[in-house]
């Protein structure tokens, strides 16, 4: 991949920087105060808590609320939209993310605190407005980090430490509207920070025929949080975090569509009977009324204490999720052969203990211990059709009902100690072996070497250099619990009969990048990794209900190369990030039902492209503030990912082609009329895909892939938010 990095020439670039210090925005007219004591004590804390799990090593790209307020859309964008804005990022369907070619592979984290992982399929449970600074910490990561290794997206929140607060209304295009409110204060040593929304849309997943506004695909959801902390003196804190999402989604209707399933002799032929259902042959597809709920409540508690050597924080995290699909019995019976609906609830809840000791002045010692233990249940009822086992053709018309109820239990524990080695001025060493037990639908477990070296052979020249053995258990909370043979002689048998359990995923990780501070505004960077897996863990969709499933690859092999700049000269910033990488992988070793026999014997000879996989990926934005006036604007670019690669004399290669490449551009505009009576009020316009680029994200086909999916048209917003 080209990267194109647009510098300005000496005399521009001081020509900008006098133009922004003229435009430099004076002190915003609010009613927020602070007090000092508590801010530097608070920051001490908040200091003193980064010092237990840094990023030695590892490739960080921060973005803090200040970046997410200049985006497009601000904090009313979807948390998967901020982080779409870091290098080596993808985006799919139902808002996922792909990290460096992985399929999710995500572990959140608030305030350095692990958010287990829930059943959210299309939500995001998490908001920007909860957010003071995003981090996505990538590469050959040290050893506190693990399980989840694609990505850590660790967010450090707001807090109350500064007293004041607002309220929002915005909305648009798509018929979207969305009321929020903030609040943060302290009393005493106390401080709290709250944040809330409502969000209604006709637009709530992907459209799947590139409609502005698709049919059917109408979606509600609010989103709570509150974040509490306790100074119980200059070195103890006790802190709070609570939030809640409640998610509901109808799901997007083609038009124009009717039945043409069959079952019979003469495969896929019009010369079998149309499948009947109640009496029924035909059913518009317009007419199909499906939905889903997903439902999130998580909280954690944490004790943070620290003297001149030894800082601890210990945690008690927890979630709760559920997620609930309801079909149209009829119509998913006559398209698809299968009614399901489905009631799946997760539980998990754990310990995190983790410190530092500063041993001297060349040696800092790391050590953790975090356990988790994970209760999933799930209940689903599937309709069906019978059919005779000699001809295949149906027997009634009456569907049967197969009913399927299951509940595991799943213990994790994971043990690290690292040592952060000064070996002589600007050379550090962070070395360190990580132990994971994790007894689920399988016992396994790995001890994990990891090893990080950092340089820094002159001034603004940083070198870094790493490798990660990494171990990675499929996502328990996914992991079906279905009995293939039930569904034999229906007209939802499974295309093959093979239904090993998911395995762990092992994998040996490296990483070496560079990162170039040119001169005070401007930084340019350059990252490389190379990654091989056994058993790697990849997932998709199969059957009418929005659930991923985790299969395994015997085999996988991911790499890559990431470009960053940034430029920051006064009231102006400007980022560029590129990305070309490659995921690959061999023969399907686990969930092996879900595939077609063709198709697993073509995969176990050939190593194919992830359906994930994105050959090129760009972002970029810039922003320009002018006293009390602000523009900006970014833009994603993606090469496209996979599909099937339809052959001449019949058949298909797996995700044997990329789908056409596609540039959304994004605008926006904003006022503050700070001397406003009651408080400053913020007046915003939006313009998403702002060139109406038709685009798909997915077609339909490809390993593991649900219906077509086409990324959001051009949308025109606009919102006002009121301080207090």
């Amino acid at each position: 991949m080209r990267a194109r990095v647009f510098l300005l020439g000496a005399a521009s670039a001081g020509a900008l920087a006098i133009a922004s210090a003229a435009c430099a925005a004076p002190p915003e007219a609010s009613n927020q105060t602070t007090v000092g004591e508590i801010v530097v004590t608070a920051r001490k804390l908040d200091t003193a808590r980064d010092t237990i799990q840094p990023q030695t090593g590892a490739s960080t790209y921060a973005i803090t609320n200040q970046a997410i307020q200049a985006m497009p859309a601000g904090d009313n964008a979807g948390l998967n939209q901020v982080v779409l804005q870091a290098p080596g990022v993808a985006q799919d369907s139902y808002g996922q993310l792909h990290i460096r070619g992985e399929h999710n592979g995500v572990q959140y984290r608030i305030n350095g605190v692990i958010l287990p992982e829930g059943l959210s399929v299309f939500g995001q449970a998490l908001s920007p407005r909860l957010a003071d600074r995003v981090t996505l910490i990538t590469g050959a990561l040290p050893a506190q980090y693990g399980l989840r290794t694609a990505g850590i997206i660790d967010i450090s929140t707001k807090s109350g430490v500064q007293s004041g607060g607002s309220v929002s209304l915005y909305g648009g295009s798509h018929g979207e509207i969305e009321p929020s409110i903030e609040y943060a204060g302290h009393a005493g040593d106390t401080n709290l920070f709250v944040s809330g929304s409502y969000l209604s849309d006709q637009l709530g997943i992907e459209s799947p025929d590139g409609k502005s506004t698709p049919l059917h695909d109408r979606t509600s959801q609010f989103q709570g949080f509150a974040y509490l902390d306790r100074i119980i003196d200059p070195d103890s804190r006790v802190s709070l975090v609570l939030g809640t999402s409640d998610e509901r989604f109808q799901i997007p209707d083609l038009s124009g569509q009717q039945p043409s399933l069959t079952f019979g002799p003469n495969a896929n032929s019009a010369l079998n009977p149309p499948l009947t259902v109640n009496g029924q042959t035909t059913y518009p597809s317009a007419d199909l009324n499906e939905s889903q709920t997903e439902v999130t409540h998580y909280g954690a508690v944490s004790y943070l204490h620290t003297t001149e050597r030894l800082t601890t924080q210990v945690s008690l995290f927890g979630r709760y999720s559920e997620l609930k699909f309801t079909p149209d019995v009829d119509g998913d019976l006559l398209y698809d052969g299968l009614a399901q609906s489905a009631d799946k609830t997760d539980v998990a809840g754990g310990l995190q203990a983790e410190g530092a000791y500063h041993l001297n002045d060349a040696h800092t010692v790391r050590g953790g211990v975090i356990i988790e233990v994970d209760r999933s249940t799930s209940n689903t009822t599937s309709d069906v059709i019978a059919l005779d086992p000699v001809t295949g053709l149906q027997t009634t018309d009456i569907p049967t009902p197969i009913v399927e109820n299951s509940a595991q239990t799943a213990a994790t524990y994971s043990v690290y100690l690292q040592d952060e080695w000064t070996v002589v001025k600007g050379l550090t060493l962070n070395y360190g072996l990580r132990f994971d037990q994790f007894d689920g639908y399988r016992d396994e477990n790995q001890l994990s070497p990891r090893v990080n070296l950092v340089w820094i052979p002159i001034q603004g020249t940083t070198v870094h250099a790493g490798y990660s053995r990494y171990f990675s258990p499929p996502p328990f909370e996914l992991v079906g619990g279905e009995t293939v043979s039930k569904f034999q002689n229906t007209t939802a048998a499974p295309l093959s009969t093979a239904d090993t359990t998911p395995y762990s995923e092992r994998a040996n990780y490296y990483d070496v990048g560079v990162e170039q501070r040119v001169n005070q505004a401007l930084t340019v960077g350059i990252d490389s990794y190379y990654k091989t897996s056994t058993n790697m863990v990849d997932e998709g969709q199969f059957g009418a209900p929005i659930i991923l499933t985790p299969f395994n690859y015997a085999e996988g092999r991911q790499y890559g190369v990431e470009l960053s700049s940034s430029l920051n000269i006064g009231s102006f910033t400007a980022y560029a990030n590129g990305a070309w990488s490659q995921a690959q992988g061999r023969d399907i070793v686990s969930s092996q039902f879900n595939f077609a026999p063709q198709e697993l014997a073509y995969i176990a000879d050939h190593y194919i492209y992830l359906d994930h996989n994105q050959t090129y990926s760009a972002s970029m934005g810039a922003s320009y503030r002018c006293g009390d006036s602000r523009v900006s604007g970014d833009l994603i670019y993606g090469s496209g990912l996979r599909a099937d690669l339809p052959l001449s004399g019949g058949g298909d290669i797996p995700n044997g082609r990329a789908l056409a490449p596609y540039t959304q551009v994004n605008l926006s505009a904003s006022h503050k009329f700070a001397a406003a009576p009651g408080g400053p009020i913020e007046i915003r316009v939006d313009l998403i895909n702002a060139f109406n680029d038709r685009y798909e994200i997915r077609d339909g086909t490809g390993v593991g892939v649900g219906a077509p999916q086409y990324g959001a048209r051009r949308g025109l917003f606009a919102g006002f938010t009121k301080d207090f």
